[in-house]
């Protein structure tokens, strides 16, 4: 490996959103891993959204997920301190994070997302023009926090409160696409293999199952990864995929890392349901797989992301 560009590095986490515990095992996974790359690593608790580093930093990896940490309030700290920082700028960060913003974004950029709907406060039920099954979601939160998938109409008004304990405005909803969940990471705006996702957690339901917060992170999880592109025979659609998600990376202006999150149709038409700039490093996180896939190890992932460091925009 060439010099590192930086010697001694700080790793943010914890923070004050709903994904603190996540962020917490990403970041000490991170601090190991750059660790072993070569880097003098020092470990950053917050627990609010006052930032302060430790003498001698000459960098930052953002471990934290989540409100203040992927929505450009801690970006913004940074730019300010002049402090390089991994992942995208403060505004992408902000673009990204706000799944309303984004969609449109792709949508203006010709890239393809679910029929959708902006639910306002005070409407309700009956405000719903799409048909389910549909998907309601809080627009700024990660991990699947207060999505669900509505299956018949008389359970939206359970969904859209659930999601609005976790949306202070606007919430999204959107048109369910039946079919396959897949996830294209990316280093430095190069996508890594794509990844197919297969909850089996509910095997007696439409698609196997949901990738939700639980199957997500809880030890023992019944989800199974595959890489679609060991068949040859999804070698094209891998690609288009890949294609697609380095589009959306550039559409919201991403640098450093992402991870772009699909649905693929049974006629197998992509749909990006999301971006994520600081996807997790846990040990059921789907970046540091698809590195591995890829070839390179868990040091190697954190410090290639460790060099994209910058600030600004």
């Amino acid at each position: 490996m060439a010099t590192p560009r930086f010697s001694r590095v700080a790793v943010l986490m914890g923070g004050v959103s709903s994904e603190r515990e996540v962020s917490l095992v990403s970041g000490a996974a991170i601090a190991k891993g750059l660790a072993e790359a070569g880097y003098d690593v020092a470990t950053v608790r917050l627990d609010s959204t006052d930032v302060a580093l430790p003498a001698g930093v000459e960098a930052v990896f953002l471990a934290l997920h989540g409100r203040f940490g992927e929505d450009g309030g801690v970006q913004s700290i940074l730019d300010g301190m002049k402090m390089p920082y991994t992942g995208c700028g403060a505004k992408a960060s902000a673009l990204a994070f706000d799944k309303v913003r984004a969609q449109e974004r792709f949508a203006r950029c010709g890239l393809p997302v679910p029929a959708n709907q902006i639910l306002a406060p005070g409407q309700g039920a009956a405000d719903v023009a799409l048909k389910p099954p549909v998907v309601v979601k809080p627009p700024r939160e990660g991990s699947s926090i207060g999505v669900s998938i509505v299956r018949d109409a008389g359970s939206l008004d359970a969904a859209i409160a659930e999601a609005r304990k976790y949306a202070n405005g606007d919430l999204l909803v959107e048109q369910y696409i039946p079919g396959r969940e897949w996830t294209v990471g990316l280093v430095d705006g190069v996508a890594l293999p794509p990844i197919q996702i297969t909850p089996a957690t509910a095997t007696g339901t439409p698609d196997g199952g949901w990738y939700d917060y639980r199957t997500k992170y809880h030890a023992g999880g019944t989800t199974d990864y595959s890489f679609p592109g060991r068949n040859p025979a999804e070698g094209a659609l891998c690609r288009l995929v890949s294609t697609i998600a380095v589009d959306a990376f550039k559409a919201v202006g991403a640098r450093g890392m992402g991870r772009v999150d699909f649905r693929i149709s049974p006629d197998g038409s992509p749909y990006i349901l999301e971006i994520n700039t600081l996807p997790g490093f846990t040990p059921s996180s789907l970046l540091p797989k698809a590195a591995q896939e890829a070839g390179m190890s868990f040091p190697q992932l954190c410090a290639a992301i460790m060099e994209t460091a910058a600030y600004g925009e």
